[in-house]
């Protein structure tokens, strides 16, 4: 390659114009989910949590006035921090891979961006953002449940027989009353650096930090890809020229994010089922993706795999009405087109 065709190259994956869509990206996606993170724990517990108990979160008002009470503010944000840790570069990769791959497809504006160009992009971008940042997603889904009080099951090491329990030990005061929780995590277990080494120590090293990476590559792709041609199809028809005001803008990101879930959703429950086998009071052990779908419709029929949809459609539509709204707003400020 001539030096001027190696400059031109390096000056295109440095242009500012990358770097703005890198930014806006990162700057949307933590907006996005500190706007929504009580819910965003909320989901991830119903998800998890046994079916065989009185126990359980039921319902979206009164699980988070329960979260309230047990746990406060920081019931309602933890895990959040990691969360947006994790969100950051998730977003910043997945919108500027989005972006650079329209380009590429359409042979930087010589081709027409069509829906199954759209959908191929948002795809891609998706698997993309997804591997990069995997282990900062399954730790962030082990302290949203480490704290909240579901009924837990004791492990096989445990003396005598399984015994339900509260996963709220660690706010109680009594040492000899404390659950199998209490027992689970330790104070400093529950911070993101001490969850991961948790993890890495007891259940197979690095290898574990990516247990549920194949189904959630699969749920994110065709949703990544949905919500970004339905995104660009929405914004067509909501928001023609001369009618882009704020709420038209929010309106599309929220009616996108919300057929693109409701449409992957089941693969998000494997996800979150896998990421937590690991944990023996929980009682979960799966030995595949497949292992643990088999098991969903076994014990639980069709409905398993949809359990904690509602609370996540509270979630999405103004998780993802605020990411592509912020992520426009940022973008051109910088001056990105």
């Amino acid at each position: 390659m001539a030096e001027p065709e190696k400059q031109k190259a390096a000056n295109t994956w440095l242009s500012p114009q990358l770097s703005s869509y890198f930014i806006a990206g990162g700057i949307a996606g933590a907006a996005s989910r500190t706007v929504v993170s009580p819910l965003e724990r909320l989901k991830i517990i119903q998800q998890v949590q046994p079916i065989s108990s009185d126990k359980q979160y039921k319902g979206v008002w009164s699980s988070l006035v329960r979260m309230w009470r047990e746990e406060g503010f920081k019931g309602y944000m933890r895990g959040n921090g990691i969360n947006c840790l994790r969100i950051i570069p998730y977003s910043a990769v997945q919108f500027t891979t989005y972006e650079q791959l329209k380009k590429w497809f359409t042979g930087f504006g010589a081709k027409p961006l069509d829906t199954p160009t759209r959908l191929c992009a948002g795809a891609l971008a998706g698997i993309t953002s997804v591997c990069t940042t995997y282990p900062l997603d399954l730790v962030r889904s082990r302290l949203s449940i480490a704290t909240a009080s579901i009924p837990l099951q004791a492990s096989a090491t445990s003396s005598g027989a399984a015994q339900p329990a509260l996963a709220s030990a660690y706010h109680t005061a009594s040492a000899s009353a404390r659950p199998v929780a209490a027992t689970v995590f330790s104070p400093q277990d529950l911070t993101m650096w001490g969850m991961t080494l948790k993890v890495m120590r007891e259940e197979g090293g690095v290898r574990a930090l990516y247990r549920g990476l194949v189904p959630t590559a699969m749920g994110v792709a065709p949703y990544v890809g949905i919500n970004f041609a339905s995104y660009e199809a929405l914004r067509g028809i909501i928001t023609p020229p001369g009618k882009s005001s704020v709420h038209r803008k929010l309106l599309c990101g929220a009616l996108a994010g919300s057929i693109s879930q409701t449409l992957t959703y089941p693969f998000d429950v494997l996800r979150r089922k896998m990421q937590v086998t690991g944990l023996d009071a929980l009682g979960y052990k799966y030995n595949g993706a497949l292992d643990a779908l088999r098991s969903i419709l076994r014990t639980e029929g069709v409905k398993g795999l949809y359990r904690g949809l509602w609370p996540n459609l509270l979630k999405v539509a103004p998780s993802i009405a605020t990411s592509f709204f912020t992520y426009e707003l940022v973008k051109e400020l910088l001056g990105a087109s």
